[in-house]
């Protein structure tokens, strides 16, 4: 009883270490983000692939509610996953800094600056009273020099560099996923493939072309593009006759 007691103190307070160095606050709400469905990124040598697990639990929702994807400058997208609200809030901080990196410098931001912009202010979260974590991880990719980019937001305010993740539910399973089939020579479409069979294999019921939402920044153009529900349609078929013929 008296360590239940002990956890509980060092619960109510985000500012307060327990002595085994853990912030419990902030461990609960990696937990948050668990319960949140899947986003998953891969980055190739012609650009970055954001995809989120967008299926509605009612068919009276509107499914263009579902929002997991984000522009945030034409060269940068965010996929999300964890609280809808928190991940809202700092999708607006970062278009801001977006547009004020664009406004000063007269540049756009770069991917990398970005997200450790994002990090430092979810950071002060985890140190600030009166205050909770943001309950939300975020898949920041992006164009920067030429290059794709690809980032990992966590509710600690640490940000990693990643070639292919996944962030929300079965995020185990999906990068172990990708650990077995990603390669470093894939491209754009290679990318696409393979960030809709990771969604594939972790959903009971297959995956569903009007339950995702898909978005791709390039090279060539430095360009952000979410594409259609028809596009994503054939994408899906192709997973499927692949899977036929083997």
């Amino acid at each position: 009883m008296q360590g239940n007691a002990q956890q509980q103190a060092y619960d109510r307070g985000i500012t307060i270490f327990s002595p085994d160095g853990r912030l419990y606050q902030v461990e609960y709400a990696r937990e948050a983000v668990k319960r949140g469905t899947a986003s998953v990124g891969v980055r190739t040598e012609d650009g970055v692939v954001l995809a989120a697990d967008t299926r509605v639990r009612s068919p009276l929702l509107e499914r263009e509610s579902v929002e997991k994807l984000h522009k945030i400058d034409d060269h940068i997208g965010i996929a999300s996953a964890g609280h809808v609200a928190d991940a809202r809030q700092l999708i607006d901080f970062a278009r801001r800094q977006a547009q004020v990196n664009q406004l000063r410098y007269g540049e756009p931001i770069g991917v990398e600056s970005l997200t450790k912009g994002i990090t430092d202010q979810i950071q002060q979260y985890t140190q600030t009273g009166g205050a909770r974590p943001f309950g939300v991880a975020l898949i920041v990719g992006g164009i920067e020099n030429g290059e794709p980019r690809l980032f990992e937001t966590d509710p600690s305010g640490t940000p990693y560099e990643w070639q292919a993740l996944a962030v929300g539910g079965n995020r185990e399973d999906l990068i172990s996923f990708f650990e077995e089939e990603y390669r470093d020579d894939l491209d754009l479409d290679g990318g696409i493939d393979l960030a809709l069979r990771g969604l594939d294999t972790v959903s009971d019921e297959g995956i569903d072309p009007e339950g995702v939402a898909l978005g791709t920044i390039d090279v060539e153009t430095e360009q952000y593009r979410r594409h259609e529900t028809e596009e994503i349609e054939q994408y899906v078929e192709e997973i499927d006759t692949g899977g036929d013929e083997e």
